[in-house]
């Protein structure tokens, strides 16, 4: 790929004793999202921030549930594939599996949309969303975890920037929520409670 952004480093830290395995590989996919978002000047839509400040959120919601690494990877990850590998295809899947792994890279392929604009150009927002839906209901709990956790982050976020679009996107998630019944309970509820709070915020 002939990107350079620290991954190496780490690598090197573990393998000689200075940082424990188990935080190896969620350190490194940090790492690997940080610069592929930077290296398509992916920014926050509303705030101009690092994209990266979103999925560092997203990750670390998910690890107050899980010290799985792999998931904890995919959560820094998830958004690499629709956002970036499309600009940039050194951020592809193929480098995704072989810096984490397969169950990484499927996690991080079952949390990027299917159903969207540039693929299914005779659906309007409404058709492509429900199916898009109806497939994240189908993915694997890991996944649904995950997304949860992104509902969470992205949710207070459009409310207070954008509470025209964030009516229709909440009215999305919360039928999607309703749907991925095999995510984190927790998690869950946390979603529900930051679309409780976001319809507060549009609704005044």
């Amino acid at each position: 790929m002939g990107v350079n952004f620290g991954i190496f480093f780490l690598r090197n830290a573990v393998n000689a004793g200075n940082m424990p395995p188990a935080f190896d590989l969620a350190a490194e996919a940090q790492a690997f999202a940080h610069a592929a978002h930077d290296a398509v000047g992916h920014v926050r839509k509303y705030s101009g921030e690092p994209y990266w400040v979103h999925t560092d959120e997203v990750a670390a919601i998910v690890s107050r549930v899980t010290d799985d690494p792999e998931v904890i990877a995919a959560a820094h990850l998830h958004d690499v594939l629709e956002d970036v590998a499309p600009k940039d295809a050194r951020w592809n899947e193929q480098a995704i599996a072989e810096r984490f792994g397969e169950r990484v890279r499927g996690l991080v392929v079952e949390l990027t949309d299917v159903f969207i604009k540039e693929n299914h150009p005779g659906l309007n927002r409404r058709e492509r969303r429900s199916r898009e839906i109806d497939r994240l209901a189908g993915v694997s709990a890991e996944a649904q975890t995950v997304k949860c956790a992104d509902i969470a982050s992205n949710s207070r976020d459009i409310a207070h920037n954008d509470p025209d679009f964030g009516r229709v996107y909440l009215h999305e998630v919360e039928t999607l929520l309703a749907k991925m019944t095999k995510a984190d309970p927790e998690l869950r509820k946390k979603a529900e409670r930051a679309i409780a709070e976001a319809w507060r915020v549009i609704r005044g």
